[in-house]
């Protein structure tokens, strides 16, 4: 018999869509083993201040398809100090909680090793938007925000189709280019603005006007919030060209909605997944996507090198964009 009896999760960091699925899985399948399960309410910052309840099959009913976290999150820059901590781990200790799931992304893993480091157990789900968790082929919620993005900018080209406009559409994205590059790539947009790459405005502008020499009347253009301003590119790139432009920052719509079905069973397998690891009395793991598999990795690996950006898709979207 495992030692586990008692768990308690968390989603910490920004919120996306899957994680009430991970919830879910984590509930139910400590249930069906059971082991008592315990939320902790706005992340570390409620895990600080004891905001602890109990979980069972009712409470995680009807929550597979919504986005957002029925736990709530929050940033808590007291996790970050040696109190903090120590008050964290006191808190699980005084409820007798044998081991911690956490759902989030490499800052929130970064707070899990913290609380492992001070004897008690612990498993990482990685859940972000952006796709960056090193060890991991995807993340949950980006496959759902990716569509997101696909969908706004279909309307949006609409509407640059009629009014002969380039548009210039802002993604999240502040350290990672991943949402752009896939979302720009399936979107057939004519540049792709990452952070991990330099911007050429002459080739930008040498794609915007070959399209216009052959008749194309619209342009779209993706930008990763932490490649450029896109107002500030949109401004340049009328005076430089002479073409109409309009700029629109999707912002936190590209966390919401429902979770695609990728994300929904992606979350439900790691969240079962983290269960059964602490069940085989195992700690300082992350739950991770490898070659379509289900698999445990050491938790480090999530906040060690970074992610490679991905240069061949890169290259393609360039080349498809001719």
């Amino acid at each position: 018999m495992s030692k586990v009896r008692r768990i308690a999760l968390l989603t910490s960091g920004g919120d996306a869509p899957g994680m009430n699925a991970a919830i879910r899985a984590v509930v139910r399948k400590g249930i069906y083993h059971g082991i008592q399960v315990f939320g902790i309410q706005k992340g570390y910052e409620g895990l600080i201040h004891g905001e602890f309840i109990e979980m069972n099959l009712g409470t995680v009913a009807d929550i597979i398809h919504r986005g957002g976290t029925m736990l709530m999150t929050a940033r808590s820059e007291e996790m970050k100090t040696p109190e903090g901590q120590k008050n964290a781990a006191a808190q699980l200790r005084y409820r007798n909680i044998d081991a911690l799931i956490i759902i989030g992304g490499d800052g929130s893993f970064r707070g899990a090793q913290t609380i492992s480091a001070q004897g008690i157990p612990v498993v990482g789900i990685p859940a972000t938007i952006d796709n960056d968790i090193a060890g991991t082929d995807m993340t949950i919620g980006f496959d759902t925000t990716i569509n997101t993005v696909v969908e706004a900018v279909s309307k949006i080209r609409d509407t640059a189709t009629s009014h002969d406009r380039t548009f210039l559409v802002e993604v999240m994205g502040r350290n990672c280019g991943n949402i752009a590059l896939q979302a720009g790539v399936a979107c057939g947009a004519e540049s792709i603005l990452v952070p991990e790459m330099k911007i050429d405005m002459d080739e930008i502008i040498m794609k915007l006007e070959r399209g216009n020499q052959r008749g194309k009347n619209h342009s779209i253009i993706i930008v990763a919030e932490g490649a450029t301003s896109a107002w500030e590119l949109g401004e340049e790139l009328r005076k430089r060209t002479g073409f109409e432009t309009r700029v629109t920052i999707l912002g936190h719509i590209q966390r919401g909605g429902s979770p695609s079905a990728f994300d929904v069973v992606l979350a439900s397998q790691m969240g079962g997944k983290a269960v059964e690891v602490l069940l085989e009395e195992k700690s300082d793991q992350m739950i991770a996507y490898v070659n379509q598999n289900i698999v445990p990795k050491p938790l480090e690996e999530a906040y060690g090198d970074l992610k490679p950006f991905n240069m061949e898709l890169y290259e393609l979207a360039n080349q498809l964009a001719i």
